[in-house]
């Protein structure tokens, strides 16, 4: 490892509950979102937590953890949620009702890491509302930093990082120098529960809040636009079989055989 401590930047994303079933609004323009409840993005919950972990299990020398938001003000909420945890300071980057697109979030993150000097940034994989599943690809491409997607384990050997990342042959480990880009899978940890003590005291520590328009250098206009968001349709339901004779032949009435 370095000399130089970790700086670790954790980018993290305000999302409709996972627990909650999405509705489409009654002009079919986008998801639901009055009364229903929001938390964490569940991938940046555990990219929080895994940096927690580097700081405590003293993996590496850590210097400071850092989240940011970029959201509605009420993003402000996971940010105490995460220096609960053991942030140690964070930001909101205020975009009031704007949705940004992977680029454009990259490109804000980009200043961030430059201003806070990250050498390490860990997010999720991808938010569960958008599922883009890019903007961490897109930070590394901005900052030509090498990366590591969907981490299932971080190691540190010598001046080096390792990342264990499942692909759909089994696992892949890769290796590289700081500075780096890391974005975790399901299976790096489990994050903890905070306590009501430990939000208490998170209300003392800095929370620096900047305005979308102090990134209007950068071009953050949506390239996409959303025609229309429909339901999925309804899966038909299934039938019994009482032989399995009576299963080919379905099989076979259906052309699947």
């Amino acid at each position: 490892m370095a000399s130089k401590g970790l700086r670790i930047l954790v980018p993290v994303k305000r999302v409709i509950d996972y627990q909650i079933k999405p509705r489409v609004n009654k002009t079919k323009t986008a998801i639901e979102t009055t009364g229903v409840k929001f938390s964490i993005n569940p991938f940046d919950d555990i990219a929080v937590e895994e940096a927690i972990r580097i700081k405590e299990k003293k993996k590496a020398p850590v210097e400071s953890i850092h989240a940011i938001s970029i959201g509605p003000a009420k993003s402000q909420d996971i940010l105490r949620n995460c220096l609960a945890k053991g942030a140690d300071t964070s930001t909101l980057v205020d975009a009031g009702d704007k949705e940004l697109e992977p680029l454009a979030v990259a490109k804000v993150l980009k200043k961030v890491v430059e201003k806070q000097r990250s050498n390490l940034v860990i997010l999720g994989k991808q938010a569960i509302d958008d599922d883009s599943n890019n903007t961490g690809q897109m930070l590394a491409g901005l900052l030509n930093w090498p990366q590591a997607t969907n981490a299932a384990k971080v190691e540190f050997v010598g001046d080096r990082v390792k990342v264990t990342r499942e692909v759909d042959g089994g696992e892949e480990i890769v290796s590289a120098p700081l500075p780096l880009v890391i974005s975790t899978d399901l299976r790096l940890n489990q994050p903890r529960y905070v306590g009501l003590q430990n939000l208490m005291k998170a209300k003392k520590k800095p929370m620096e809040k900047l305005k979308l328009k102090d990134f209007t250098d950068e071009d953050l206009k949506p390239r996409l636009k959303v025609v229309q968001v429909t339901e999925p349709e309804p899966r038909p339901p299934g039938i019994k079989v009482n032989s399995v004779d009576e299963l080919v032949q379905h099989l076979k009435d259906a052309k699947i055989i």
